[in-house]
């Protein structure tokens, strides 16, 4: 089964356009451009890539994953539909685990250089923030071992949402470990499937690395998407810097 792209869950991503001057809202330069390898990304593989080379099992990967699917389709420029205060792919609040926090995601991201609005900076700020807070559950995500359990303790623990609909977060979870938990690299790709790199300017074959002009990051194409290079576990086919 493939994972689902559209989905029940409304995101409002904000533009240069909508509040000027409002540092919680991400403008269109931080938004990739069209045609760019981070626009075109599989952000939930990267995800569960990135998860799984924490040391946590594919289950429990899937489980955190599908958690970040029902809260933001794993967009990290995600704003919560109605003017709400989560960003990101978790949906950090402004005023608490966003900004204001003693461990928060802006904080996080200056000290290191990083942009806040990127997929890999949210991805170690989650990291950041299980190894640090031991009431968001880490000890008890890592001794999951169904679906149903991580996709529980996550959103408990680590989310503490609201309306949490978890029939949704566990059918997302199942899906992504159905699609990306079969084998090293989350399965095999149909011969002859291909990315296109606008950095480039040319489709790359399987497990191509390049070093997008966009943004400096490396992407590594995997089943005809492009994932993060550094949360994908096969080698490289040929790396390809600026």
């Amino acid at each position: 089964m493939k994972l689902i792209v559209g989905f029940a869950l409304a995101v409002a991503v904000a533009t240069s356009g909508c509040v000027v001057g409002d540092e919680s809202l991400p403008t269109e330069d931080d938004l990739p451009p069209a045609g760019a390898e981070a626009a075109l990304s599989n952000n939930a593989r990267t995800a569960f890539n990135f998860f799984v080379s924490k040391g946590f099992t594919p289950i429990q990967s899937a489980g955190i994953v599908g958690n970040l699917m029902q809260e933001s389709g794993v967009l990290p420029t995600a704003v919560e539909y109605g003017g709400g205060p989560g960003r990101g792919i978790a949906q950090w609040s402004v005023g608490g685990r966003w900004n204001k926090d003693p461990i928060n995601l802006v904080a996080f991201a200056n000290a290191r250089g990083m942009d806040r609005w990127g997929l890999r900076t949210q991805l170690e700020f989650i990291s950041h923030e299980l190894t640090t807070v031991s009431s968001f559950g880490l000890s008890e995500l890592r001794a999951t071992t169904t679906i149903s359990q991580a996709v529980t303790v996550f959103q408990n623990r680590y989310e503490r949402c609201g309306t949490c609909a978890q029939g949704n977060r566990v059918t997302y979870a199942n899906q992504v470990l159905a699609d990306y938990g079969g084998g090293s690299g989350g399965g095999t790709a149909p011969t002859g499937v291909t990315c296109y790199s606008q950095t480039l300017a040319r489709a790359m074959p399987e497990n191509a690395c390049v070093q997008s002009k966009y943004d400096g990051e490396w992407y590594q194409c995997a089943s005809g998407q492009w994932v993060d290079r550094f949360s994908n576990p096969n080698p490289c086919n040929g790396e390809h810097p600026l």
